[in-house]
């Protein structure tokens, strides 16, 4: 009777008992009235015919329209206890075997009224039985003895049913309630590993998954379902040499929660993410039978440390360059000073030359840590997202500043720096501060490495997006070396870029500065012909001015 609430169950267990008993009772007073078993309490076949009938009617009324409220249910249990006990004093008496039927009336009136209703049943049922006997002790005096000694069994096998209700009842209850606490820790689990960010599985002995949550489905990358495949069949993991490592392995022979971060796991699509694993044996409480603690499956929690891995390594990577970038120019600085510092203290003056000189070799190499520590502050500051907040830029305005700011500088190394900007520019909607660094990281390197001739800033709006390019015609850049500029630290082993100082970091940076500006670098090069870098930008359509 799946789907029935308990009270609901004995309800209808109780409907269908009361028509088999009135079938019985039926077939029973049949039998009376014509006289194939003998009673001592047979009150003539119109009664007895009569109360079978009532028996029937009723039983299939009850049967076919259940009590709805208690009220109903006392007034039932009334009906049922009068004749039955009508039935006993007028057709069959209390000697026979239906006697303990009563003991049903006696569990169904305990069911729903407790132990007031039970006293109430059976004082009811001993009252009638003594009054049958004070009725027959002068007619049938053999029967008198068999009428007591049948209730007061009747009574006892009632309380011993009842005891042993109550008992199966309250175990029943703490099943149901153990039931219910089970059910209310899984769904607490269940929830706790749902709201999880990392991938959590719990597995059996086997390392079957018996349960996951919503990340193990976006780290397997699958919406099929995963309960009872194995962790082998769902994660296929290879460690820093590439060699295979089963989850069975790792599981059975961890004892404790263990945590490792050097294996990948492999899609199969060949691609590779870094995982961090956390896995622990799940013990039951210590076994007296066993002597030992049983083994009860797997926990796991992976987590997608790919990007960490990448920027950890990124990080060693840059501080190990960093530092050997960084010494050179600190020891040539150090052996300046330290040669300028024996040449005054020489009992014969140097000349101003060799002074010039030596001032010249330091001055030159602070000047080259202050580029380097200025490329490194904005790496940071792009990093960290500092002043990354947008404002509305007039391309025009900005443009003429710069030409402004880098025009004597390119005077100086006796180069035309040109301006050639198009018509409605209109206005950019990013930061200033990234866009300004970018744009002067191009315009001095075009100056740098450009000899004789011309450094062009251009600016060309079409389809609601503006084109920036700086274009030198210094030395270019070979094609072995294009896709290698960007790199931090990058410098090209043509001599004419070597004799010309540089950190390394200012292409490296620019192209972290365009991430940020959501686009990205185009390179246009040939060797000894120049160079040209550019990059776009969405126009803000609100207001396109020249």
């Amino acid at each position: 009777m799946g789907g029935r609430s308990t009270e609901d169950t004995f309800s209808y267990v109780v409907r269908y008992l009361g028509l088999w008993v009135a079938s019985a009772i039926a077939v029973y007073t049949a039998l009376v009235v014509f006289q194939i078993v003998p009673s001592t309490h047979f009150s003539g076949p119109v009664v007895g015919i009569g109360l079978a009938v009532i028996w029937i009617v009723i039983s299939v009324f009850y049967f076919v329209y259940p009590t709805k409220t208690l009220s109903d249910q006392a007034l039932r249990l009334g009906v049922y206890h009068a004749l039955s006990l009508a039935l006993f004093v007028m057709v069959i008496g209390f000697s026979q075997p239906f006697s303990l039927l009563f003991v049903l009336l006696f569990l169904t009136t305990y069911h729903y009224f407790g132990r007031s209703g039970f006293a109430i049943s059976a004082a009811s049922f001993l009252f009638v039985a003594s009054i049958d006997i004070l009725l027959r002790v002068g007619i049938y005096p053999e029967v008198v003895f068999d009428t007591g000694l049948t209730a007061i069994v009747t009574v006892f096998v009632g309380i011993a049913i009842l005891v042993l209700y109550h008992a199966l009842e309250s175990k029943r209850k703490e099943i149901v309630h153990s039931r219910d606490s089970e059910r209310l820790q899984y769904n607490r689990v269940l929830t706790i590993m749902n709201n999880l960010t990392d991938a959590a599985f719990s597995t059996n002995e086997k390392g079957e998954v018996q349960l996951y949550n919503a990340a193990s489905l976006d780290l397997l990358d699958t919406n099929d379902s995963i309960k009872g495949k194995t962790m082998d069949s769902l994660l296929h993991l290879v460690d820093g040499e590439g060699a295979a490592v089963t989850v069975s392995s790792l599981l059975k022979a961890a004892t404790r929660s263990t945590r490792r971060d050097d294996l990948s796991h492999q899609y199969a699509d060949g691609e590779l993410i870094r995982l961090e694993i956390t896995f622990a044996p799940i013990r039951s409480n210590y076994s007296a039978r066993h002597k030992k603690e049983e083994q009860n499956g797997y926990i796991l929690i992976l987590r997608d440390i790919t990007k960490q891995k990448s920027l950890e390594e990124e990080r060693d990577e840059f501080i190990s360059v960093v530092s050997h970038e960084l010494r050179t120019p600190i020891t040539i600085v150090e052996g300046s000073l330290s040669n300028l510092e024996v040449l005054v203290n020489r009992k014969t003056p140097p000349t101003n030359d060799i002074l010039a000189g030596t001032i010249s070799t330091a001055h030159e190499q602070v000047l080259y840590l202050a580029k380097m520590v200025n490329d490194l502050s904005t790496l940071s500051r792009a990093e960290r997202g500092v002043a990354d907040t947008p404002e509305e830029i007039s391309v025009s305005e900005l443009l003429h500043a710069m030409h402004t700011q880098y025009q004597k500088d390119a005077q100086q190394k006796g180069l035309a720096l040109d301006l050639d900007l198009g018509s409605k520019l209109g206005k950019v909607f990013v930061s200033r501060l990234y866009l300004e660094e970018l744009l002067q990281n191009f315009i001095t390197n075009a100056i740098k490495y450009t000899k004789e001739g011309t450094v062009t800033i251009t600016a060309r709006s079409a389809a609601g997006r503006v084109n920036f390019a700086v274009k030198d015609t210094g030395i270019g850049i070979s094609r072995s070396d294009q896709n290698k500029v960007f790199n931090k630290f990058y410098r090209s082993e043509d001599y004419r870029i070597r004799e010309t100082g540089g950190t390394g970091l200012g292409l490296y940076v620019s192209a972290k500065l365009a991430r940020k500006l959501h686009t990205t670098i185009e390179l246009k090069s040939r060797l000894n012909h120049g160079s040209t870098f550019s990059f776009t930008l969405p126009v803000e359509p609100s207001g396109p001015s020249k």
